[in-house]
């Protein structure tokens, strides 16, 4: 068995636990409550998600997307992010051999596409998860440097600064980015700051051509120029581009200037 497959393997438990994490925090945190406590319940009949009933993607598949007690149809949207957060993780693992970058692109990725929901859904990136986001990354990225790790914490606070430090200076020149893009940027910016500013270069810019085609697509879509379309989708797929692609994608890019 291949290094590669072996920490794919290893790394698609915990990317199935991030996944029924993330569904949970997409499902509370914009309501301000507790991700950790009280238990799942079916909204309907109040009946507590058991334990056998709980497992990532699996439960949803044997109970045909229902609740057990009362029928209720539960979405597919818990399944498919438990899924896209799995292979998210599995992929960093895939592509990272260091233990300590793969915590760290993994942790960063398992949080992308319950950004992506909450900020189309709410309009908001919340500071409960961000603010926390922020300090246990710069954190990590101290631990795993005097572990040995290839990971810089004074270019992760560099990235810190360029990319959370651009948008902050967009959001107050327009009225057309909140705050939260800026601290979901300062969050990125600190991740994959640690593994080089090309990556930070790549998150950016992605997240950017991504914002375009989807305020192209509003228009075509009948929206009006004034309507508010949340960017934080456009970071977090610019954030996986970069954790992927990034250093490729740069160093193509800068081939074209010499």
């Amino acid at each position: 068995m291949s290094d590669t497959l072996l920490r794919a393997l290893v790394a698609l438990p915990f990317g199935l636990v991030l996944g029924s994490f993330m569904t949970v925090v997409v499902a509370r945190m914009p309501a301000g409550e507790s991700v950790v406590a009280p238990r799942s319940r079916c909204p309907r009949c109040k009946a507590e998600i058991r334990s056998r009933d709980n497992i990532p993607v699996v439960s949803w598949l044997l109970l045909r997307g229902k609740c057990r007690n009362c029928g209720l149809k539960i979405s597919a949207e818990y399944p498919l992010t438990e899924a896209v957060t799995a292979a998210l993780v599995v992929g960093a693992a895939a592509v990272y051999e260091s233990v300590w970058v793969i915590v760290l692109v993994g942790l960063l990725l398992s949080m992308m596409p319950a950004v992506a929901l909450i900020d189309l859904r709410h309009r908001i990136i919340p500071n409960r998860l961000t603010y926390p986001s922020v300090l246990a990354f710069s954190l990590l990225v101290v631990v795993a440097r005097l572990f040995g790790a290839p990971v810089d914490p004074l270019r992760a606070l560099m990235g810190l600064a360029i990319y959370g430090g651009a948008l902050f200076v967009v959001a107050i020149a327009s009225r057309g980015m909140g705050m939260g893009d800026v601290k979901l940027a300062a969050v990125i910016g600190v991740s994959l700051g640690a593994l080089g500013l090309r990556y930070v270069g790549v998150a950016a810019g992605a997240g950017v051509l991504f914002g375009g085609v989807m305020g192209i697509g509003a228009l075509v879509m009948g929206r009006d120029r004034k309507s508010a379309i949340p960017f934080g989708p456009s970071m977090a797929a610019g954030a996986v581009v970069a954790a992927f692609w990034g250093e490729r994608l740069a160093g193509s890019y800068l081939k074209l200037y010499h």
